[in-house]
């Protein structure tokens, strides 16, 4: 009885470590050898997420990228950079947060990728709007359910 017992304590012990969901926290990690990575992880709600790519090698970079959990509709702005090729350093990243976080704050309905980066032009560099086919760290964390046909996110361990 007891042997019986402890074989199901072992199955269940097994089966819920193996279905322990993935957190916004678990998102925050170095993507590139020791020189770049993401962190910053947050849930805006109604199905989108926020974070920021870092870049650290003989020059540093700092982009905020948004996503569309569901539709895989990504921006992303760079906020700061210095010796990263010809370019002249700046750092604009109070600006570009207060864009990010005036857009946050209204109507969901008014704040479309079309109209933050247009806000965002002459603040930022490298503004982009693009589709992914594959689902991102923060997605897989915050909204599982939005993956759809995009590649399913796994983290490297």
């Amino acid at each position: 009885m007891i042997g019986s017992q402890f074989s199901v304590i072992l199955v269940v012990s097994l089966v819920a470590s193996e279905a322990r969901a993935l957190t916004l926290a678990d998102c925050t990690r170095t993507t590139h050898v020791s020189h770049g990575g993401q962190a910053d992880h947050m849930d805006l709600g109604d199905g989108r997420v926020m974070w920021r790519d870092w870049w650290s090698q003989e020059g540093t970079a700092t982009t905020f990228v948004l996503m569309d959990c569901a539709s895989g509709e990504m921006l992303s702005a760079r906020a700061a950079e210095e010796n990263m090729g010809h370019r002249t350093a700046f750092d604009r990243t109070d600006d570009v947060w207060d864009v990010l976080n005036r857009h946050q704050s209204g109507a969901r309905v008014f704040a479309t990728f079309e109209r933050i980066a247009a806000d965002l032009k002459n603040i930022a560099r490298d503004v982009t709007i693009t589709m992914r086919m594959d689902e991102t760290c923060a997605c897989a964390a915050a909204y599982p359910a939005l993956r759809g046909d995009k590649t399913e996110f796994m983290l490297a361990g």
